[in-house]
């Protein structure tokens, strides 16, 4: 899969967030991203071979068993960049 990363110019890059519904825990929940981070999560998603409902959730999880949990968009944005920190790039 190409980086999503690889593929931002700046007038895709400084984009408002946009609102999608989830589902996670039995219910649709909000949560607003930059396309950025959207496309950032679907690819960490797929990388995964996991439906994006269900990573958002297991990132929801943590986000609720730390000591002072954020909101849920910030949670995903904090997991992308720890991710994008410490996941090893592919080898071309």
């Amino acid at each position: 899969m190409d980086d999503p990363l690889r593929q931002i110019d700046d007038s895709a890059l400084y984009r408002g967030p946009v609102k999608r519904s989830i589902g996670i825990a039995g219910h649709l929940t909000s949560v607003s991203l930059e396309p950025l981070f959207w496309d950032l999560l679907r690819a960490a998603a797929e990388g995964r071979e996991l439906p994006l409902n269900a990573l958002v959730a297991q990132i929801d999880a943590a986000r609720i068993a730390s000591d002072d949990p954020p909101n849920l968009a910030s949670a995903i944005r904090l997991w992308l960049v720890r991710d994008l920190v410490t996941t090893p790039s592919p080898q071309k």
